[in-house]
């Protein structure tokens, strides 16, 4: 049996570029779709009602960073077990095992190549929904 399809994704950025950027890189995805917040907050009242498939986080953010978002959408109805990856200049081997313990999927490291975006949130979602 295959994995589910990977159709809706919910990005966490307070970076407006950022967003652009992986807006643009994600939507050469074809059948994908994303939603794009600017803070911690704003993703906990989005993504209740979207139901993304997948989360991409950003780790530093202003108030509410992407460690404490984690840990409060895994309280809401429907995110307990939604994959979220992480994404962050802080990628040293010690932050990404720091990350991954907190219950990231994965960690992106920036700045990433825009062209391949898509492709390795493919290959995470691949990895993480196929098992089982």
């Amino acid at each position: 049996m295959s994995a589910p399809r990977l159709r809706k994704i919910l990005f966490v950025d307070d970076e407006p570029d950022i967003q652009e950027v992986v807006g643009m890189a994600l939507e050469l995805t074809p059948g994908l779709e994303i939603k794009t917040c600017g803070s911690g907050r704003e993703a906990l009242e989005m993504a209740p009602a979207y139901r993304p498939d997948l989360v991409v986080l950003d780790v530093m953010m202003p108030e509410m960073d992407g460690p404490a978002t984690l840990r409060a959408m895994r309280t809401l109805p429907g995110l307990a077990e939604t994959p979220v990856i992480f994404m962050t200049a802080k990628a040293q081997p010690t932050e990404i095992a720091r990350f991954k313990q907190a219950g990231a999927a994965d960690v992106i490291a920036k700045p990433f190549d825009p062209m391949k975006l898509g492709e390795r949130i493919a290959g995470i979602w691949e990895r993480v929904r196929g098992r089982g």
